[in-house]
């Protein structure tokens, strides 16, 4: 059965750029759908047996644009795009083409995202509420800028030095009058690297009395896809469940 479901990924192009696209054999009823950011590793949700079976329980297509270890930010990287930023490439190209498509439009899609495409899903979410009032990040590495000072070269070719990359960092867009109404993050606590960060971005929106709902408590194996799957079902649930609360607000 899970085999079947794994075989309704295909790959399409957007711009020039590789998207894997997942559609459910009966669709939900009101065209909701999720955009998926991958991580730095470039990991595939298509061979995921976890959250392909919730995309095809909920009946929620999936889009999965691949944008190369950019981060997920509004700076060039130049192993993705020479002219256009990942940012971009997801507000200006992906967004019109699923128009397109599938006949949706905020703030009928979810965003999700692991690990870089976690904290990019946060940051985007947060930059831009009203387009993704629904957002859930597993295991979002939040402090990208620590690897500029360990010398990651993608990220020391996108930013002068490392401040300039914590300054574009999720935390940093947590405005006060302005959020995403609906947001859900976790992160292992055994997951060393990248905790700390999530911890402290759920201390922030707790002090700010933004609402949100946060897991830091679940282990299942750290950083990786052993704990994305693990969380597949609670993440996947999250947004068909708030991208169904946002509709009937909007009724």
């Amino acid at each position: 059965m899970t085999a079947t479901y794994l075989t309704q990924w295909r790959e399409e192009q957007v711009a020039g750029h590789l998207v894997d696209v997942f559609e459910p054999s009966q669709p939900n009823e009101h065209g909701h759908l999720l955009i998926y950011l991958h991580g730095v590793h470039e990991g595939r949700l298509v061979s995921s047996e976890p959250f392909t079976a919730e995309f095809e329980r909920l009946g929620l297509p999936v889009v999965a644009p691949m944008t190369r270890r950019s981060w997920w930010t509004d700076r060039i990287c130049p192993e993705f795009d020479a002219e256009c930023s990942a940012e971009r490439h997801l507000l200006e190209r992906v967004l019109p083409w699923i128009g397109e498509r599938y006949s949706a439009a905020p703030p009928k899609i979810g965003l999700f995202g692991t690990s870089m495409g976690g904290q990019g899903a946060l940051r985007i979410a947060l930059k831009h509420p009203e387009t993704f009032p629904v957002v859930a990040a597993i295991s979002p590495a939040i402090d990208f800028q620590r690897l500029w000072d360990e010398g990651d070269e993608t990220l020391q070719a996108m930013y002068d030095d490392a401040e300039a990359a914590r300054q574009e960092t999720a935390i940093l867009y947590v405005r006060p009058l302005w959020w995403p109404r609906h947001i859900f993050f976790c992160c292992d606590p055994t997951d060393h690297r990248w905790f700390e960060s999530s911890d402290r971005l759920q201390m922030k929106m707790s002090s700010m009395g933004i609402p949100f709902e946060a897991d830091p408590e679940t282990e299942a194996g750290g950083h990786g896809f052993g704990y994305y799957n693990h969380m597949a079902e609670r993440a996947v649930g999250f947004l068909a469940e708030r991208l169904d609360q946002e509709r009937r607000r909007l009724v």
